[in-house]
């Protein structure tokens, strides 16, 4: 994942006034533990009209779905939870020619109430004048339990232990 990558994909999403929240691996970073990551997996605001921006910023990249799907039928809640059914989806998977080394992951359905999860938000600068909304820690940690991948038990293990560490001292 190249840097100027993300700075666009994010700076898209902030021009367009989008609601995400940034999940898994970026967030792990922007909490305080280094590792390597290969894709951005992002939360969007579902509730009408709140898709409408994220999918402006992701056009403008030329983000397209991995799947054959069009990128407009994921703002359609019948559609996602077709998927979720039918396909046993938790994402959807984006991807552009023009920022080949980006892989951006949408999930199909919020793994909390965004709304609360909007409020407690830690926004982070990633570049010169560009900040960025990650799920707060708590959210991150208790996505990273549900899911119980050995990688997520990993990252739990960590981010406790900074948390602990950064409390103590």
């Amino acid at each position: 994942m190249e840097r100027s990558s993300l700075e666009q994909l994010f700076g898209a999403l902030e021009r367009h006034r989008a609601r995400y929240l940034v999940a898994g691996g970026l967030a792990v970073l922007a909490h305080g533990f280094v590792r390597v990551t290969l894709d951005v997996d992002l939360v969007l605001d579902l509730e009408p009209p709140h898709p409408g921006p994220a999918l402006e910023a992701f056009r403008e990249l030329r983000l397209q779905p991995v799947v054959p799907v069009g990128l407009d039928e994921f703002a359609d809640p019948a559609a996602r939870a077709s998927w979720v059914r039918e396909k046993n989806a938790r994402v959807l998977p984006l991807w552009s020619e023009a920022h080949r080394t980006l892989r951006v992951d949408l999930f199909l359905e919020p793994p909390f109430d965004f709304q609360e999860a909007w409020s407690r938000r830690h926004r982070a600068p990633i570049a010169p004048g560009l900040e960025v909304s990650f799920v707060a820690l708590d959210d991150l940690l208790a996505m990273k339990r549900a899911a119980g991948r050995p990688q997520d038990l990993a990252d739990i293990d960590r981010l406790e232990k900074l948390r602990a560490s950064r409390e103590s001292g």
